[in-house]
């Protein structure tokens, strides 16, 4: 009885020790010392999409190799209350202290509702926007990636024969808007009878619908594609295919077609993760509560130049990209007129980079050419 009971100890100390050794580890990643900052990142997709998730696991692995921090993370977390279960086993779990929901659908109500659960914790949105009455844990960033797409609008305008471009997106909403207007004035800055052919998809990932899209602008004589999806594999891997030419978004697709890759428009989450971890860990107050930046900033950048582009084509490009880094040049300026001819933008009159009026826009530019 005593040797049963004996074992029947030793196992119940064992089973403890195994718990406890647990306890301080998820399934997504390690806990650190007690003097470590924990950091959360949720990703909507995978973390090797070539895309948007991509992107911002590029990010994340900036933020490990930061002295005296430690990073958990989870893939493929819809945009529903999954998110919430994340957050909550991040933090109660794993000590996290710092979260970076990525994903623009968890802010309302998920990031928000969490917010007030654990005031404790600072939460880092990419796409929403404090506004007042929202929980002060709360912060936002985003950046002005139509910069970037004015600029490959540039390189395409020069690289294209046919004079014809073709945009594959997933929604109508006005960041979208933004890009596909921006890239077709870009072009047209550089050859003034280009035109852009979009076709929405309906959804952010849907690789069938890409490829598609991608097949039916070949047919219609279309030579350079971009896109404004969340993975860009399919479309850029079509295109090297047919042997035309891409412009990436998100993060760089030049592997996915080495020859056809012109350039493309790139987050640059390495330096805002580190920047705003940087400052959490220092005990500073993040500021701004909504940070925006373009390239100026450092939030966005530019791939670069593939094989195709030619020095004439650069020089161009590079020559516009120095007018952004000094703040002087507006894309969105009169006069300018939507593809009905309606007059948008009066002359004397524009909106420059990061203009709230910006975030409202439901037009396209004269040029584009929307089916949906």
């Amino acid at each position: 009885m005593l040797r049963n009971s004996r074992g029947l100890l030793c196992a119940l100390v064992g089973l403890s020790v195994m718990i406890s050794g647990m306890s301080g580890c998820g399934s997504k990643g390690s806990s650190g010392s007690s003097g470590d900052l924990m950091v959360g990142f949720a990703f909507v997709g995978p973390k090797d999409d070539y895309g948007y998730n991509q992107a911002h696991a590029i990010g994340a692995d900036a933020v490990k190799k930061i002295p005296g921090v430690k990073v958990v993370e989870e893939e493929r977390v819809a945009e529903d209350a999954s998110i919430t279960k994340t957050m909550k086993s991040m933090i109660s779990t794993d000590g996290v202290k710092m979260l970076y929901p990525t994903s623009y659908g968890y802010f309302k109500p998920y990031v928000l509702d969490t917010a007030k659960e654990f005031p404790e914790t600072t939460f880092m949105h990419c796409g929403g926007r404090w506004e007042e009455g929202m929980p002060t844990n709360v912060y936002t960033y985003f950046g002005n990636i139509y910069e970037c797409e004015y600029l490959s609008g540039i390189v395409a305008g020069h690289t294209t024969k046919t004079k014809k471009l073709g945009f594959i997106a997933a929604k109508p909403i006005p960041q979208v808007r933004q890009n596909i207007n921006a890239f077709e004035l870009g072009a047209k800055a550089a050859n003034p009878d280009v035109t852009c052919t979009v076709i929405f998809t309906g959804d952010w990932s849907m690789p069938v619908k890409e490829a598609e899209a991608a097949n039916s602008l070949l047919d219609q004589g279309v030579d350079v594609l971009t896109c404004h999806v969340d993975s860009p594999k399919v479309i850029a891997e079509t295109a090297e295919k047919h042997n035309i030419y891409f412009c990436g978004y998100h993060c760089s697709q030049a592997k996915l077609c080495p020859k056809g890759y012109l350039t493309g428009a790139e987050w640059n989450w390495e330096k805002v993760y580190t920047d705003q971890v940087d400052e959490v860990k220092a005990g500073k107050k993040i500021e701004p509560r909504n940070l925006r930046g373009g390239l100026k900033e450092g939030i966005v950048k530019m791939s670069p130049y593939g094989p195709a582009v030619d020095d004439a084509t650069k020089k161009d490009a590079d020559a516009v990209k120095a007018q952004f880094m000094d703040g002087t040049f507006v894309i969105f300026k009169g006069p300018l007129k939507d593809n009905t001819g309606k007059e948008i933008i009066p002359a004397g009159k524009g909106y420059p980079s990061g203009d709230p009026e910006l975030d409202k826009m439901d037009y396209f530019v004269d040029g584009v050419k929307a089916e949906k």
